[in-house]
């Protein structure tokens, strides 16, 4: 089974838990858009000033995807 790699986006300040909200609607449209294998998107709130969203792709797909969306970094990613 391949490799998927969890591409995540960081917000910090004040509005950082909406913007990741907001932020994850554009994974969801980029993901349906590109035919994804994986439709796997979330935003994780860690507190008050720093939220992630995050969009799991296969291994294969990473690089094509990270360059269209510049992540801010990305983990391998496991199902919890």
């Amino acid at each position: 089974m391949e490799d998927k790699i969890k591409l995540i986006w960081d917000f910090r300040g004040p509005s950082a838990k909406n913007t990741a909200i907001h932020h994850e609607i554009h994974l969801k449209e980029f993901a349906l858009a590109e035919k994804l294998e994986l439709q796997i998107t979330g935003t994780n709130h860690i507190n008050e000033m720093h939220s992630i969203a995050f969009l799991v792709v296969l291994k294969s797909k990473m690089i094509i995807v990270r360059d269209a969306l510049k992540p801010h970094r990305g983990q391998i990613y496991s199902e919890e």
